[in-house]
């Protein structure tokens, strides 16, 4: 199982991720492709100003040159899983737009035509791009609008469409030159007339509640066909010289618009937590169908007055002028719609963002991470998964509050997104809990995706007036055939957890045995849970000795179980299952109140002899419940005991849990319980714990006995030694742990401990066998 570790030095791989980012970042490179298609513009526009005739082929090399560049602008917007699944196929159609929009620069190469119109072959490209730029369209949410939206929809392209060709027909046509062709005059005008249609369609995105398209690139992109409307009417209607500057400059300028379009949808996506700006360019759109209206309106009264009597003229005039008034009022009551439409399309994309991002970080969430990678699998796509989880956390909010907490969680969303290249997509799926989505399925280049979020967050973090480490255990899952998205998280989300036991502040790549393992978790817990309902756990005691007097001074209670199928499963397997599914609290529960009981029972039954107390080894989460102090009262008074019978045992690891561990350490402390520290030199904070919460017993850890005789290991020789030393000077009492040999019993005992436990002076015992040993007379242990 492959396992990352931050031991290098973190400014050189910060340094070197860093450099990652800034390669992908769509910060760099976002001003290329317009750059260079307005560079075509002015070299085109420079060599119409040294063109003395002859052939036009070298201008239109500028147009191939700007329509490329818009092809790359747009497919560098629809490649990317980080955009919602609706814009890519926008950008990804007006890619599709640009190709065709270079083929007609090919045709117009290949095949030059200085006649009046427009090329067949050079319209029919221009057309198909037209086509593919409205399919684009249509990849937006406007196929959610209700029947009425598309019948108005369809009425304002007519109207348009209709005066487009009443204007081309009897206006443009009719003042084209003689030697115009009716083939190329014809195709110029289907030309125009689409590039019309195309407004109308550009203006309904725009007033798209939605908000998918950023309002300032649909803008931009609005010059495209403005641009070939433009160029049809001087095409047929124009001189020579307009014909001509208007053929080779129509393209780069088309291709420009479309590049600068993209370029500014990219910079509004690297923003990702900025609202939506309001959309002002609704005004236009909304005023072209009433303009279509009217500019036929006039058209229709010119060619009707020409030979009519005054009488009837008068009619006509009349006529324009109620259509002109109608559209009036059509008009001014637009602006009453439009400053509602305006407070309702803010309000449906606030609503938006905040339903796929989280509110506290600005990263996509759990709903837009899941819909995105669901994307991808249905599609084929080779996808990844990291899973990051900020280490000890909740330490943090307990103890530094969650004002704290929450700036902490923003700042490592941050580092997420700035060191995130530009394929990848940030989400903050809940609590401390990232994910970070991969666009491959190359285990190699997972792990070092892997190895660069660590290196990012190994960084500290400034918060407020504190500088925090906040290390991050990160799972690694990568899609295999048939996975869901679901299952792809699950994974991660396994591996995360897998990560967390080997150490935290590492990596584990997902594999398919770890899902055996939570499964074989999970059925072990719902079998524990069983066993407390059918009584199947029992206890057992280790006796502590006095090491110097030889008698029995008390006793561990150490819960075991015998599965009815299973037989003895040791306490190292479902003890862990029971700290994971919170069963540790009722198996606590029944421990303490089955030990406690017990010496009761030995206390009525051997008196004097009898022990004094009895220890019972408490978890964290057992702390961390509020109820847990009222729990110990309740059982000592039900069995009769006094404080001072019973000793709890926590390890170091689960004092320094928080405000809540605590405060219920030092209530059961002023209670009278008595407190033993356990494994006692195996934390990093054994010392401070001593000054920090209330310790009665320190229990030497056993990896610190096994040293002391064979070979005689100085380092946990002068351990035990500073141990017990310790211990006299703080007036606690010290119990070595783990004795397995004579040698060990005597090299403590000149130590100066005064209490032990082990297999070498006795192992695990029943109820009854303990008894037999307070009934002794004779020291069980060897003076």
């Amino acid at each position: 199982m492959p396992q990352g570790q931050t031991d290098r030095e973190p400014d050189d791989v910060m340094t070197r991720y860093a450099g990652k980012r800034r390669r992908g970042a769509p910060r760099r490179g976002v001003l290329v492709a317009p750059a260079v298609a307005a560079a075509s513009v002015v070299a085109v526009a420079v060599w119409l100003t040294l063109h003395d005739g002859g052939s036009a082929r070298v201008g239109h090399l500028g147009g191939l040159v700007a329509t490329a560049a818009a092809a790359v602008a747009c497919y560098r917007i629809g490649s990317q899983i980080v955009v919602s699944r609706p814009l890519r196929g926008f950008w990804r159609r007006f890619s599709h737009a640009s190709v065709c929009l270079g083929m007609a620069c090919v045709a117009s190469l290949v095949v030059p035509d200085g006649k009046p119109g427009l090329s067949p072959y050079a319209a029919v490209p221009a057309l198909l791009a037209v086509v593919m730029a409205m399919i684009g369209f249509l990849h937006l949410p406007l196929g959610r609008r209700p029947l009425v939206s598309w019948l108005k929809l369809l009425l304002d392209g007519a109207t348009v469409g209709v005066a487009g060709v009443l204007i081309f027909v009897h206006v443009v046509l009719d003042s084209a030159t003689p030697d115009t062709s009716s083939v190329t005059g014809f195709s110029a005008a289907v030309v125009g007339i689409s590039g019309l249609l195309a407004v109308v369609v550009i203006g309904k995105a725009a007033l798209s509640p939605t908000g998918t398209v950023d309002p300032l690139s649909l803008r931009m992109l609005t010059v495209a066909p403005l641009a070939g409307v433009v160029t049809s009417v001087l095409l047929i209607g124009g001189s020579d010289t307009a014909r001509l500057a208007m053929s080779v400059l129509v393209m780069p300028v088309i291709g420009t618009a479309i590049s600068a379009a993209a370029a500014r949808q990219l910079r509004v996506l690297d923003r990702p937590a900025a609202a939506p700006a309001a959309r002002n360019v609704r005004s236009f759109f909304n005023v072209l169908p009433p303009f279509a209206v009217v500019t036929t309106a006039v058209l229709v009264g010119a060619v009707s007055v020409r030979d009519m009597s005054w009488h009837q003229r008068t009619v006509i005039i009349g006529a324009l002028l109620i259509a002109g008034i109608v559209v009036l009022r059509q008009l001014i009551g637009l602006r009453e719609n439009r400053r509602l439409l305006t407070g309702i399309q803010e309000q449906q994309a606030e609503l938006q963002r905040l339903a796929m991002h989280d509110s506290l970080t600005g990263l996509a969430n759990r709903s837009r991470f899941g819909a995105v990678l669901a994307e991808r699998l249905d599609a084929h796509q080779p996808s990844g998964v990291l899973l990051v989880d900020v280490d000890d956390f909740k330490t943090v909010n307990d103890t530094m509050g969650h004002a704290v907490g929450d700036q902490l969680l923003y700042e490592v969303a941050q580092r997420l997104r700035s060191h995130a290249v530009v394929t990848e997509l940030p989400a903050r799926l809940g609590a401390d809990e990232f994910a970070v989505l991969l666009e491959f399925d190359d285990p190699a280049a997972a792990d070092d995706a892997a190895e660069r979020v660590l290196a990012a967050l190994s960084v500290p973090f400034r918060v407020g007036e504190h500088h925090l480490l906040a290390r991050a255990s990160v799972g690694v899952a990568l899609a295999g055939p048939g996975d869901s998205a679901d299952e792809v998280v699950r994974n991660a989300d396994i591996a995360m957890y897998a990560a967390k036991a080997g150490g935290k502040a590492s990596w584990t790549r997902f594999e398919p045995r770890m899902r055996e393992e939570v499964v074989n978790h999970a059925r072990l817990g719902s079998e524990l849970h069983n066993a407390l309902i059918r009584h199947e756990l029992f206890l057992l005691y280790q006796p502590v000795f006095d090491l110097v007097t030889g008698r029995i001074s008390g006793v561990e209670a150490l819960v075991r179980w015998t599965h009815p199928t299973r037989g003895v499963v040791s306490p190292s397997h479902f003890i862990p299952v029971a700290e994971r599914s919170g069963l540790i609290v009722p198996l606590g529960a029944w421990v303490l109140r089955q030990a406690c009981g017990q010496l009761a029972a030995w206390q009525a039954e051997y008196g004097d002899a009898a022990i004094r107390a009895v220890n019972v080894n408490v978890a964290a989460r057992q702390l961390r419940d509020g109820a847990f102090v009222d729990q110990v009262v309740a059982v000592l008074s039900e069995t009769g005991l006094r404080p001072q019978n019973l000793v709890l045992e926590v390890t170091e690891s689960s004092v320094v849990e928080g405000r809540q561990v605590r405060e219920t350490l030092e209530s059961l402390h002023e209670l009278g319980v008595r407190l033993a520290l356990d494994d006692f030199g195996t934390g990093q904070s054994s010392l401070s714990l001593l000054r920090a919460f209330p310790v009665d017993v320190l229990k030497l850890d056993k990896s610190f006995v096994d040293g002391i005789c064979d070979g005689e290991d100085r380092g946990r020789l002068a351990v035990a030694a500073a141990v017990a030393q310790l211990a006299e000077y703080l007036q606690l009492s010290a119990v070595a742990e783990g004795i397995e040999s004579e040698a060990q019993l005597y090299r403590l005992r000149e130590m100066g401990y005064r209490l032990g436990q082990g297999f070498h002076l006795a192992r695990p015992l029943p109820a009854a066998e303990v008894g037999a040993l307070m009934a002794m007379v004779r020291p069980v242990v060897p003076a």
